[in-house]
Protein backbone atom coordinates (compact mmCIF):
# COMPACT_ATOMS: atom_id res chain seq x y z
CA UNK A 1 0.00 0.00 0.00
CA UNK A 2 1.44 3.09 -0.95
CA UNK A 3 1.87 5.47 1.74
CA UNK A 4 0.82 9.79 1.76
CA UNK A 5 2.61 12.33 0.95
CA UNK A 6 4.20 13.88 4.39
CA UNK A 7 5.67 17.49 4.02
CA UNK A 8 7.28 18.55 6.92
CA UNK A 9 8.08 21.93 7.47
CA UNK A 10 11.08 22.21 9.70
CA UNK A 11 12.10 25.68 11.53
CA UNK A 12 15.24 26.22 12.98
CA UNK A 13 18.50 28.33 14.27
CA UNK A 14 21.65 27.46 13.80
CA UNK A 15 22.29 28.86 17.16
CA UNK A 16 19.59 26.19 18.38
CA UNK A 17 21.33 22.93 20.08
CA UNK A 18 17.77 21.60 20.57
CA UNK A 19 17.43 21.36 16.88
CA UNK A 20 20.83 19.33 16.12
CA UNK A 21 19.77 15.93 17.64
CA UNK A 22 15.97 17.29 15.22
CA UNK A 23 18.11 17.22 12.33
CA UNK A 24 19.75 14.01 12.82
CA UNK A 25 16.32 12.48 13.32
CA UNK A 26 14.87 13.92 10.09
CA UNK A 27 17.47 12.90 7.90
CA UNK A 28 16.46 8.76 8.99
CA UNK A 29 13.12 9.09 9.13
CA UNK A 30 13.63 10.53 5.52
CA UNK A 31 15.96 7.92 4.98
CA UNK A 32 13.58 5.57 5.83
CA UNK A 33 10.26 6.36 4.56
CA UNK A 34 10.56 8.34 0.58
CA UNK A 35 7.19 9.73 1.04
CA UNK A 36 8.75 12.04 3.63
CA UNK A 37 9.62 15.79 2.42
CA UNK A 38 11.47 18.28 4.34
CA UNK A 39 11.50 22.17 3.88
CA UNK A 40 13.27 24.16 5.71
CA UNK A 41 12.23 27.58 7.22
CA UNK A 42 14.55 29.99 9.09
CA UNK A 43 13.52 31.09 13.17
CA UNK A 44 15.56 33.95 14.30
CA UNK A 45 16.43 33.47 17.50
CA UNK A 46 18.61 36.51 17.72
CA UNK A 47 18.01 39.51 15.20
CA UNK A 48 20.90 41.74 16.30
CA UNK A 49 24.15 40.91 18.08
CA UNK A 50 23.21 42.87 21.16
CA UNK A 51 20.18 41.20 21.72
CA UNK A 52 21.44 38.23 24.08
CA UNK A 53 22.75 40.86 25.95
CA UNK A 54 19.26 42.93 26.33
CA UNK A 55 17.63 39.35 27.78
CA UNK A 56 20.51 38.07 30.19
CA UNK A 57 22.70 40.15 32.68
CA UNK A 58 25.39 40.74 30.01
CA UNK A 59 26.94 39.02 26.83
CA UNK A 60 29.60 37.07 29.20
CA UNK A 61 26.63 35.67 31.20
CA UNK A 62 24.53 34.54 28.18
CA UNK A 63 27.29 32.59 26.52
CA UNK A 64 27.83 31.07 30.24
CA UNK A 65 24.19 30.02 30.23
CA UNK A 66 23.33 29.16 26.78
CA UNK A 67 26.75 27.12 26.78
CA UNK A 68 26.52 25.71 29.91
CA UNK A 69 22.95 24.95 30.95
CA UNK A 70 21.48 24.95 27.18
CA UNK A 71 23.85 22.99 25.61
CA UNK A 72 24.77 20.54 28.43
CA UNK A 73 21.13 20.04 28.71
CA UNK A 74 20.83 18.85 25.48
CA UNK A 75 24.01 16.64 25.55
CA UNK A 76 22.34 14.70 28.41
CA UNK A 77 19.73 13.46 26.13
CA UNK A 78 21.43 13.14 22.41
CA UNK A 79 21.88 9.53 21.57
CA UNK A 80 25.17 10.50 20.52
CA UNK A 81 27.18 12.98 22.72
CA UNK A 82 28.36 15.84 20.01
CA UNK A 83 27.76 19.20 21.65
CA UNK A 84 31.37 20.21 23.27
CA UNK A 85 30.35 22.90 26.14
CA UNK A 86 33.85 22.82 27.16
CA UNK A 87 35.72 23.55 24.20
CA UNK A 88 33.00 26.58 23.19
CA UNK A 89 33.10 28.13 26.60
CA UNK A 90 36.99 28.51 25.97
CA UNK A 91 37.15 30.30 22.95
CA UNK A 92 37.43 34.08 23.04
CA UNK A 93 34.44 35.09 21.02
CA UNK A 94 31.07 36.83 22.31
CA UNK A 95 28.88 33.69 21.06
CA UNK A 96 27.33 34.77 17.98
CA UNK A 97 23.58 36.03 16.59
CA UNK A 98 21.64 34.72 14.02
CA UNK A 99 21.47 36.11 10.80
CA UNK A 100 24.98 35.52 9.51
CA UNK A 101 24.33 31.63 9.26
CA UNK A 102 20.50 31.48 8.67
CA UNK A 103 21.73 34.15 5.11
CA UNK A 104 24.65 30.96 4.87
CA UNK A 105 21.58 28.66 4.61
CA UNK A 106 19.81 30.24 2.17
CA UNK A 107 22.27 30.95 0.10
CA UNK A 108 23.56 27.63 -0.22
CA UNK A 109 19.44 26.77 -0.63
CA UNK A 110 19.63 28.99 -3.79
CA UNK A 111 22.30 27.06 -5.69
CA UNK A 112 21.75 23.40 -4.05
CA UNK A 113 17.69 23.95 -2.92
CA UNK A 114 16.24 22.64 0.18
CA UNK A 115 19.04 19.49 0.48
CA UNK A 116 21.87 22.37 -0.20
CA UNK A 117 19.99 24.35 3.06
CA UNK A 118 20.33 21.23 5.06
CA UNK A 119 23.32 20.19 4.33
CA UNK A 120 24.30 23.93 5.07
CA UNK A 121 22.38 24.34 8.29
CA UNK A 122 23.72 20.89 9.71
CA UNK A 123 27.66 21.77 8.76
CA UNK A 124 27.47 25.46 10.53
CA UNK A 125 25.54 23.51 13.90
CA UNK A 126 28.31 21.11 13.75
CA UNK A 127 30.83 24.01 13.60
CA UNK A 128 28.73 25.76 16.16
CA UNK A 129 28.16 22.81 18.44
CA UNK A 130 31.04 20.47 18.04
CA UNK A 131 34.07 22.58 16.84
CA UNK A 132 33.57 25.29 18.71
CA UNK A 133 34.06 28.27 15.99
CA UNK A 134 32.09 31.39 15.48
CA UNK A 135 29.08 31.08 13.35
CA UNK A 136 29.10 34.75 12.69
CA UNK A 137 32.43 34.87 11.37
CA UNK A 138 32.56 35.45 7.39
CA UNK A 139 35.77 32.80 7.47
CA UNK A 140 34.49 30.62 9.08
CA UNK A 141 30.68 30.42 7.06
CA UNK A 142 33.05 30.32 3.90
CA UNK A 143 34.97 27.35 4.57
CA UNK A 144 32.16 25.64 5.21
CA UNK A 145 30.28 26.76 1.79
CA UNK A 146 33.88 25.89 0.55
CA UNK A 147 33.62 21.96 2.43
CA UNK A 148 30.09 21.78 0.78
CA UNK A 149 31.60 21.99 -2.76
CA UNK A 150 29.24 25.52 -3.41
CA UNK A 151 30.55 28.39 -5.42
CA UNK A 152 31.47 30.22 -2.72
CA UNK A 153 31.77 33.96 -4.95
CA UNK A 154 27.69 32.86 -6.43
CA UNK A 155 26.74 32.11 -2.29
CA UNK A 156 28.70 35.47 -1.12
CA UNK A 157 26.85 37.19 -3.42
CA UNK A 158 23.44 35.70 -2.33
CA UNK A 159 24.03 35.79 1.14
CA UNK A 160 24.59 40.21 0.60
CA UNK A 161 21.54 40.02 -1.65
CA UNK A 162 18.61 41.85 0.13
CA UNK A 163 16.32 38.65 -1.11
CA UNK A 164 17.89 36.49 0.72
CA UNK A 165 17.40 38.75 4.22
CA UNK A 166 13.67 39.24 3.21
CA UNK A 167 12.99 35.32 3.05
CA UNK A 168 14.21 35.03 6.37
CA UNK A 169 11.43 37.45 7.27
CA UNK A 170 9.12 35.61 5.29
CA UNK A 171 9.88 32.56 7.44
CA UNK A 172 9.64 34.31 10.55
CA UNK A 173 6.10 35.54 9.33
CA UNK A 174 4.86 32.40 8.43
CA UNK A 175 6.25 30.83 11.89
CA UNK A 176 3.65 33.74 13.50
CA UNK A 177 1.01 32.28 11.42
CA UNK A 178 1.48 28.89 12.38
CA UNK A 179 2.04 30.39 16.20
CA UNK A 180 5.12 28.75 16.59
CA UNK A 181 7.06 30.20 19.88
CA UNK A 182 9.75 27.07 20.16
CA UNK A 183 12.02 25.65 18.03
CA UNK A 184 12.68 23.06 17.02
CA UNK A 185 9.14 23.53 15.18
CA UNK A 186 7.83 20.54 13.08
CA UNK A 187 4.67 21.07 11.11
CA UNK A 188 3.16 18.34 8.87
CA UNK A 189 1.03 19.00 5.55
CA UNK A 190 0.65 22.59 6.96
CA UNK A 191 -1.45 21.56 9.73
CA UNK A 192 -0.42 19.16 12.52
CA UNK A 193 2.45 20.29 14.71
CA UNK A 194 4.21 18.39 17.17
CA UNK A 195 5.43 20.11 20.65
CA UNK A 196 8.27 19.21 22.85
CA UNK A 197 9.29 19.72 26.86
CA UNK A 198 10.00 23.31 27.30
CA UNK A 199 13.72 23.41 28.47
CA UNK A 200 15.68 26.70 27.45
CA UNK A 201 14.25 29.79 26.41
CA UNK A 202 12.62 29.49 23.22
CA UNK A 203 13.67 25.71 22.62
CA UNK A 204 12.34 22.30 23.38
CA UNK A 205 13.04 18.65 23.54
CA UNK A 206 11.50 16.57 20.59
CA UNK A 207 13.02 13.12 21.47
CA UNK A 208 13.23 10.83 18.36
CA UNK A 209 10.55 8.51 19.86
CA UNK A 210 8.33 10.92 20.01
CA UNK A 211 8.53 11.52 16.27
CA UNK A 212 8.40 8.39 14.96
CA UNK A 213 4.81 8.17 16.87
CA UNK A 214 4.03 11.56 15.09
CA UNK A 215 4.38 9.76 11.82
CA UNK A 216 2.44 6.95 12.87
CA UNK A 217 -0.39 9.17 13.52
CA UNK A 218 0.20 11.27 10.36
CA UNK A 219 -0.17 7.65 8.51
CA UNK A 220 -3.46 6.88 10.64
CA UNK A 221 -4.96 9.85 10.40
CA UNK A 222 -4.73 9.45 6.54
CA UNK A 223 -5.92 5.27 6.92
CA UNK A 224 -9.21 6.92 8.59
CA UNK A 225 -9.52 9.26 5.41
CA UNK A 226 -9.57 12.24 8.00
CA UNK A 227 -7.85 14.38 5.12
CA UNK A 228 -4.06 14.38 5.69
CA UNK A 229 -3.43 16.11 2.31
CA UNK A 230 -6.67 18.40 1.63
CA UNK A 231 -4.23 21.55 2.51
CA UNK A 232 -0.72 21.80 1.16
CA UNK A 233 1.80 23.97 3.47
CA UNK A 234 0.56 27.26 4.62
CA UNK A 235 1.56 30.32 1.36
CA UNK A 236 1.77 33.60 2.71
CA UNK A 237 0.56 36.10 0.15
CA UNK A 238 2.77 38.90 -0.69
CA UNK A 239 1.06 41.44 1.97
CA UNK A 240 1.92 39.28 5.03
Amino acid sequence: MSQPKITIEFFHDVMSCWCFPVSQKLRALVAENPNVEVIHHSFVLAATPDLLEKMFADKAEAKREIVEEHWAATRRVENEPRIDCELMMSRDFEYPWSIPALLACKAAEKQTGQIGHWDMFDRLQTAHLTEGRNIADTNVLASCAEQLGLDVAQWQRDCDDPATRAAIDADMALANRYGLMRIPGLIANGRFQIHGQPYTVFGWHIPGDKIDAWYEDLLRYDLMQRGLNDFGPLILSPDD
